[in-house]
């Protein structure tokens, strides 16, 4: 099997490991369900997931793409096979531990956390072997690259893979992520990733495979030179902004004063400093955007220009062989050298002669992939859910009223998690802008987690109390009203959309199974409980002067929920159950 084979395989068998385990749910409905993880399991299990699907979606099939297009683009093999082994094996391997690195700081146990960093360092080797693989495959051809635009977006291509995974692992590192996390400079990272690595990569095999496709000339070579600069300038001009907004919200959120208090207390003033920047990043998404409609022209003009029947080339090769013979296990240079056994081994290892056995037999090397795949994965995933200290309890944690988990239910349809976190670092400039610091026993009702992993928006761990619920309700209608500045978007259909009550028994009781600790009573009682609950929020809106007759409106479940939000860890915590009298002197007795 070529090389780029192995990275199909292990595309085609990770992926639905991932999808598997990540999507173990209890249904609610016939569109709703909840994921069995809570709270920091599911934190573990989300970016296990989210990292690696980056990793063997969007990683490991364009490394196979580059493997067979640009040798053939080039005219040149590979440069060099044991390093393709290295980098195959190495990147199966490491990868995926490095999911965890995406929690430094959060409630994850910090061994968890650190386990996935040191993992994400050790991706630098593999990943720049690829890089160096793919470039030196073009010693000898580099003339091309100055006239040939589908070796100038491989080169650009493998050039963003090798910044990508040069930053990757520099993100993951604690002092690095404790000033990039939640800003922008992590999306920055990523699109370099997805329109430099991904989309070069495949605007390089599309223009390459046309001509051979419809048997004709590529219709413009001049149209894709031009598509190559377009889109070269649009995503420097997307993705630069996007670093210096990174880089400015991190600052910007950790200053302090001579004093010791925050330099820019209003969240919003961070929002203001960075709106030039988020409209370049417009300009360079239009760029690119533009790049890829030439090329889309090309392609349509390349097809119409098709001959009206198809050459059919007649391809002759030898007759499989009915039996498969091992070869031989290859000898050793050194064994007239002065050197001990375990030399000699080595060097007939190095040759990689068990690997060629493993090309000539895909269902034995694909169950290779599988168990490096599980083996790395179980050795961070079992720990994380079966050692209980790992998540403490905190007695005053209390599930979700009805009304509550209606809210989060909306929440979460809305995207907000996109915008906010639910996740205070134990970081100065954090405790003193949102507060306490989150603790593991806050989150085990939480199906799903809601840490988020960005902040356009404000930290809402610790939103319970700090607002009044007009204030939300003129929030939802219309940010700019209460807040000078914002770029939330309004929802005023919240105010107006009738809340449905009637799936809450339903969802409730698929949350019971799932191990939150609704009584059979409480579920029973759930839309009563919740219609209460919502008549007093909708009372104190009209109080405070606000709109009448919102107490059945989606907008008052928003506000339970949000009302809630980080209230639980300072709560009175509940007094122990007496004793029965009775019981006590009869087993005295």
């Amino acid at each position: 099997m070529y090389v780029a084979l192995w990275f199909y395989i292990g595309t085609v068998v990770t992926i639905p490991i991932l999808h598997i385990f990540n999507s173990l749910e209890m249904p609610a409905g016939l569109m709703t369900s909840y994921p069995v993880y809570a709270g920091v399991q599911d934190a573990f299990m989300q970016w296990w997931y989210g990292h690696n699907a980056v990793a063997f979606f969007l990683t490991t099939p364009f490394l196979g793409l580059m493997y067979y297009f640009l040798p053939k683009a080039a005219d040149r093999p590979v440069y060099s096979y044991r390093l393709s082994i290295l980098h195959f094996w190495s990147l199966v391997f490491i990868y995926i531990w490095a999911g965890p690195h995406h929690l430094h700081y959060t409630a994850l146990p910090e061994w968890a956390s650190t386990l996935g960093m040191l993992f994400s360092v050790m991706l630098w080797m593999p990943s720049w072997g690829g890089m160096i693989n793919g470039l030196l495959t073009l010693r000898g051809a580099w003339n091309k690259v100055a006239s040939d635009p589908i070796l100038k977006f491989f080169v650009v291509g493998i050039t963003f893979y090798g910044m990508s995974t040069f930053e990757g692992p520099l993100l993951s590192v604690k002092a690095v992520n404790a000033l990039s996390h939640y800003t922008d400079w992590t999306i920055a990272h990523v699109h370099g990733g997805a329109l430099g690595w991904v989309g070069f990569m495949t605007f390089g095999m599309v223009y390459w495979m046309l001509p051979r496709v419809f048997q004709t000339n590529l219709w413009s070579q001049k149209l894709a030179n031009t598509h190559f600069w377009i889109g070269t300038v649009g995503i420097l001009l997307y993705i630069v902004p996007i670093y210096v907004a990174g880089l400015t919200q991190g600052l910007m959120w950790r200053a302090l004063d001579a004093s010791g208090n925050l330099a820019y207390a209003d969240f919003v003033e961070t929002v203001q400093v960075l709106m030039p920047m988020y409209w370049l990043r417009v300009l360079g998404g239009i760029a690119y955007l533009a790049g890829a409609i030439l090329c889309g022209i090309n392609c349509v003009k390349t097809w119409a220009a098709r001959p009206a029947v198809y050459e059919e080339p007649v391809h002759t090769a030898a007759p499989l062989a009915k039996s498969y013979v091992e070869p031989p296990r290859p000898t050793s240079g050194l064994d007239n050298a002065p050197v001990l056994e375990l030399g000699r081994q080595i060097d007939i290892w190095s040759q990689g002669w068990w690997h060629r056995r493993w090309e000539r037999r895909p269902l034995r090397f694909t169950i290779w992939v599988v168990i490096s795949v599980v083996v790395a994965s179980l050795f961070e995933i079992i720990p994380t859910f079966l050692i209980r200290s790992n998540v403490p309890t905190i007695a005053t944690v209390q599930p979700y009223t009805p009304l509550e988990l209606a809210g989060r239910d909306l929440y979460l349809s809305e995207g907000c998690y996109n915008c906010h976190s639910q996740m205070i670092r134990p970081i100065l400039a954090e405790t003193k802008r949102y507060g306490e610091y989150s603790k593991p026993g806050e989150f085990v009702y939480d199906h799903p987690f809601q840490w988020g992993s960005r902040r356009i928006g404000p930290d809402l761990a610790r939103e319970g109390g700090r607002q009044s619920p007009l204030w939300h309700v003129l929030h939802f209608q219309e940010p700019r009203q209460v807040t000078q500045g914002s770029i939330m978007p309004a929802y005023p259909g919240l105010l107006n959309a009738k809340l449905n009550l009637e799936t809450l028994p339903a969802h409730m009781e698929a949350m019971r199974k799932i191990g939150v600790p609704y009584t059979q009573d409480e579920i029973r009682n759930a839309i009563p409980a919740a219609r209460k609950q919502a008549a007093e929020i909708a009372a104190k809106v009209v109080g405070g002067g606000g709109p009448k007759d919102l107490e059945d409106k989606e907008v008052i479940a928003l506000v339970a929920y949000l009302d809630r939000l980080g209230k639980d860890l300072f709560a009175t915590p509940p007094e122990p159950a007496k004793p029965d009298a009775g019981a006590v002197a009869k087993a005295s007795q």
